[in-house]
């Protein structure tokens, strides 16, 4: 019997002697700043003279970690370590493939704190927004465990007098992990551990922002008992390291969570056959976003209110799921706006380490210009509310800003900011608020806030998104509870922790005997 699923609680940090155990956990992290962390080939550390260093986005001066750089001979090398694994991965018992999963939750479980504190200083999240990236992780690897239990003896297919059929899944192979820096942990960890209960060996890349959170977790499984060769972890350079492995002829799937641009080229690169290769590779992709929530007219508009704010500006607007759009129907329009700005006022950035703060900094340079220039183009398009104003002096800070009054096809409705920017358009009628929320490349989240039945009954039908929430914020999707995944541009509609993300890394095969 499959022991059922339990969603991992996050830490109440009302609660005194919680508040005392992180900050204990912030400076057992603060002690190990600036540590080397090496390449993983084959169960062997390799340290490389390049390295990946990864800086606290708060506090650009302060280093987390200098990671080893793979290039493209020693990705070859992870390669190779990978396909001579694979024949003996492929054939452990799926139990004790679930077992390591299971060991490995109990070990993040104990050091709970201490990742999220990490990821406080190499993501700049905030302790609410890190402890729920901690318990993700810790959900994905208990969830794909009990999967894998599941799954392991195939399905019951039909049989005839004298013939037996039995149908099953086998593992696909070598697969490529491109994990976001985002969600550094839960969807790295996900990701990564989807691909090795189901028995195939994996070559993890982790984002350059946040290599040090992966390299802890890798040594995580090692202690979990997963054998050498089975992860080879390799941070590296996207056009280099990345689009080596994704043209490998002996790469059979490429699991990528990241933005659109990145997943269309992968997703083209991946559909060429070259020489040697005897498969068609998989991939699996989750991309970008534009969110919206629709506010109608007798909706509760606190809960409107709240849900956008938080939605749209938990860290900083930094997640694919995030409001950046809010339709409002034009009797509401006024008093749900200015409600969003009183609070989005009262909300504290600064520093993450500081559990005061709501807001911390985005990932780096890049990101801050990036978002200040759709901030400038949304101070012509609309009505700047709150906000609008960014400091890269110390850290990435960008205040927590609000547009009114866009039109349904500007820039900053269409295009994925992935920052704390929140734009509001209004709508006539609720037909019209429906047509908004679709009117873009993308079909991720959205939310509904409303009390007409009849209203909820027809998003459902006719929002297009992977995720629709009723009379919640749009973000915050539990493992197991509200599998994640979107259409259109978003991606494949690969549900992340939903019952069928395993079999998109398994091959099904039917056996047939006749007696």
């Amino acid at each position: 019997m499959v022991v059922p699923f339990k969603h991992e609680p996050l830490t109440d940090f009302s609660r005194e002697e919680n508040r005392q155990a992180f900050l204990r956990a912030l400076k057992k992290v603060e002690a190990e700043l600036g540590r080397e962390y090496d390449l993983v080939i084959g169960g062997k550390r390799i340290r490389t003279e390049e390295k990946i260093v990864s800086v606290n986005p708060a506090n650009k001066n302060e280093v987390i970690g200098r990671v080893s750089k793979a290039n493209r001979e020693l990705a070859e090398q992870a390669m190779q370590a990978a396909l001579e694994k694979f024949n003996e991965w492929r054939k452990f018992k799926p139990e004790a493939r679930a077992d390591i999963l299971f060991k490995a939750a109990a070990i993040v479980r104990r050091r709970k704190h201490e990742f999220s504190a990490l990821m406080v200083k190499e993501a700049g999240k905030s302790w609410r927004e890190a402890d729920a990236d901690t318990a993700e992780a810790i959900d994905f690897m208990e969830y794909y465990g009990r999967q894998m239990l599941r799954i392991k003896d195939g399905f019951e297919v039909e049989s005839r007098p004298g013939e037996s059929n039995r149908f099953g899944y086998i593992p696909l192979g070598v697969g490529v992990v491109i994990s976001p820096w985002n969600f550094p942990f839960a969807i790295m960890c996900g990701t990564t551990v989807a691909a090795l209960v189901t028995g195939n060996t994996v070559l993890l890349k982790p984002a350059s922002a946040t290599p040090v959170v992966a390299a802890k977790f890798v040594e995580v499984l090692e202690e979990a008992g997963l054998p050498a060769g089975v992860l080879n972890f390799i941070p590296g350079s996207g056009a280099e390291v990345g689009d080596y492995l994704v043209d490998h002829p002996k790469t059979r799937f490429i699991s990528f969570t990241g933005s659109k641009e990145v997943g269309v080229r992968i997703y083209e690169r991946a559909a060429k056959v070259h020489p040697g290769q005897i498969w068609l590779k998989r991939v699996i992709a989750e991309m970008g976003g534009k969110d919206t929530i629709i506010v109608d007219k007798d909706a509760d508009l606190e809960l409107a209110a709240q849900s956008i704010v938080t939605s749209a500006f938990g860290f900083s607007g930094q997640k694919c799921s995030a409001c950046s759009r809010v339709v409002a129907l034009k009797e509401v329009y006024d008093q749900v706006l200015d409600r969003v700005v009183e609070l989005t006022k009262e909300l504290k950035v600064g520093d993450p380490a500081d559990y005061g703060n709501f807001t911390g900094p985005v990932i780096d340079q890049a990101a801050f210009d990036k978002i200040m220039k759709y901030i400038e183009i949304g101070k012509k398009e609309g009505r700047l509310m709150t906000g609008g104003e960014g400091d890269s002096s110390k850290g990435f800070f960008i205040q927590p800003t609000v547009f009114a009054d866009l039109d349904p096809k500007a820039v900053i409705m269409q295009e994925e900011i992935f920052g704390p920017v929140v734009a509001f358009c209004k709508a006539e009628d609720f037909d019209h608020a429906l047509e908004i929320a679709n009117n873009t490349e993308y079909g991720l989240t959205g939310a509904v806030i409303s009390n007409n039945r009849e209203n909820l009954e027809k998003a459902r039908e006719e929002f297009h998104v992977g995720n629709l929430y009723f009379n919640r914020g749009c973000t915050g999707a539990i493992v197991g509870y509200q599998p994640f995944g979107g259409f259109n541009m978003s991606g494949t509609d690969s549900k992340a922790g939903g019952p069928d993300y395993l079999l998109l890394h398994m091959q099904a095969k039917t056996v047939s005997e006749m007696y």
